[in-house]
């Protein structure tokens, strides 16, 4: 069974060192860096399980690195930091991050935190057989894929669209989107929706992959090969 690698990009060694070593004694492998840009080049040419991730770091804002490392990956990422107003949160989630914790913080919750985002992530990555065979979109690396071409989705963008090709014909509403999502500010996101949809469809014609999400008004969206 490979072990689950986790990447930790925070500059405060005190704060790395109990990280790594909790995370170490439950079996997960942990790279450290204390800057952006020495953990934006391992993550490009390596597939960690899960990017923990510090918001004042020395050389780049935490935010911009995460919008850098969405760019190219889904991985889930957890952002860790002192700040703890609600507009630093949202701006966090928005822009494609899966959990926020705030400092100072227990070394137990945040463990427990990891295992969730990393067993939702692969449970994520799973899709079905038929679905995938029906629509020629397939699921790799946190992202989907039509004819070999990457859609290059965000980590919301990813989980909606897997939460659809994986019941299809089903209607989900927004809320239920969200939720599936184990996106925990679902009152917030609600309205936000339609946009994150109408993301995936560019991406999709982008590819020219089918027209498979559509919309059942007034109720929601569903997905359905054509």
């Amino acid at each position: 069974m490979t072990t689950a690698q986790v990447v930790i990009i925070e500059d405060e060694k005190a704060i790395a060192d109990t990280l790594i070593h909790t995370l170490e004694i439950d079996g997960f492998a942990v790279q450290w860096f204390a800057t952006a840009g020495e953990g934006l080049e391992y993550i490009k040419n390596n597939m960690p399980a899960l990017v923990i991730l510090d918001v004042g770091l020395p050389d780049v804002n935490g935010f911009e690195l995460c919008k850098q490392i969405r760019e190219f990956s889904a991985v889930p990422i957890i952002f860790l930091t002192a700040r703890n107003d609600e507009i630093d949160r949202v701006v966090g989630l928005e822009i494609g991050a899966d959990d926020y914790v705030t400092k100072p913080f227990s070394p137990r919750e945040v463990l427990a935190r990891v295992k969730l985002r990393i067993r939702h992530s692969e449970a994520a990555s799973k899709v079905s057989i038929s679905s995938e065979q029906a629509s020629g979109l397939y699921a790799e690396n946190f992202d989907y894929h039509f004819q070999n071409q990457a859609l290059a989705l965000t980590a919301l963008e990813f989980k909606l669209l897997d939460k659809l090709i994986s019941h299809p014909r089903q209607v989900f509403s927004r809320e239920q989107l969200l939720l599936s999502a184990q996106n925990h500010q679902d009152a917030i996101y609600a309205r936000n929706v339609d946009s994150h949809i109408k993301a995936i469809r560019n991406k999709l014609r982008a590819v020219s992959a089918p027209e498979c999400i559509h919309t059942k008004r007034g109720f929601g969206y569903y997905y359905e090969s054509t």
